[in-house]
């Protein structure tokens, strides 16, 4: 059949990295009076109410205002977290594995990682500088922000100087799901070079299970025989979980 010269396409364009149609777009800066309704009562919630007043879908949709600026984003919104759970595993989540998700372009990957560095940074001067004794919830929290949500084991060393004032934190190196190499001589070494008095370890377990391994134990006694023919001090080791975390020195290993 011959097309009508009056017909106009109005076909919808796919989200950016979708094989499928999705909400009508918003172009030209045109909102419609529902979402842009809707936005500023987030908004006015989030304002007066604060963070707690709002489940995790409501907070990432605040978040993914300014990354899609002219579409509906609740149901990217719920996409986001039916694919990874909360809000924090979103934000944490690789960039490979988001651009994975179909409509979650450059845009709305670049914000959640500026996010997730912005809170890494946040918590990070919580401790920085400060004695470890009066702040090791501070401390732990700090840990638990960037390392809890890995997918793969992180080991990182913090620094003390003689009155236990953290003055350096180090990311030493990157493993798989459950094994990260650690060189005790290079932990020792690196100590040296920046004065450090005093160490703790830091690892995390990406099963969620902060129970040390045969390995664990090992390496750490490695590392504390290093230290010790130094005169450098390892305070403790921490294996960092989903909920909670183990301390090598509460549980007697030190």
């Amino acid at each position: 059949m011959a097309q009508d010269p009056s017909f106009k396409d109005v076909s919808l364009p796919l989200f950016p990295g979708s094989g499928e149609a999705s909400s009508p777009p918003l172009s030209s800066g045109y909102l419609p009076s529902y979402i842009k309704d809707h936005r500023a009562r987030l908004r006015d919630r989030f304002m007066k109410g604060g963070a707690a007043a709002m489940p995790d879908y409501e907070l990432l949709e605040l978040v993914l205002f300014r990354s899609i600026p002219r579409r509906d984003v609740k149901p990217v919104a719920r996409q986001l977290l039916d694919r990874f759970g909360d809000f924090n595993r979103v934000v944490s989540a690789s960039p490979e594995r988001l651009a994975a998700v179909k409509g979650i372009g450059d845009a709305v990957i670049t914000d959640l990682k500026v996010l997730e560095a912005a809170a890494h940074r946040m918590a990070r001067a919580r401790v920085m500088q400060r004695q470890v004794i009066s702040s090791w919830d501070a401390l732990l929290d700090y840990c638990h922000t960037t390392m809890t949500h890995l997918e793969t084991e992180q080991f990182r060393i913090l620094f003390l100087d003689r009155k236990n004032v953290l003055i350096a934190d180090e990311e030493q190196a990157r493993g798989t799901v459950d094994h990260v190499p650690v060189y005790p001589r290079e932990v020792a070494k690196r100590a040296l070079e920046i004065n450090a008095s005093a160490l703790i370890l830091v690892h995390n377990h990406p099963s969620g299970d902060p129970t040390p391994s045969d390995s664990d134990l090992s390496m750490t006694t490695q590392v504390q025989a290093a230290l010790s023919a130094l005169g450098i001090t390892l305070h403790d080791h921490l294996i960092i979980g989903k909920s909670t975390e183990l301390s090598f020195r509460a549980q007697g290993y030190l």
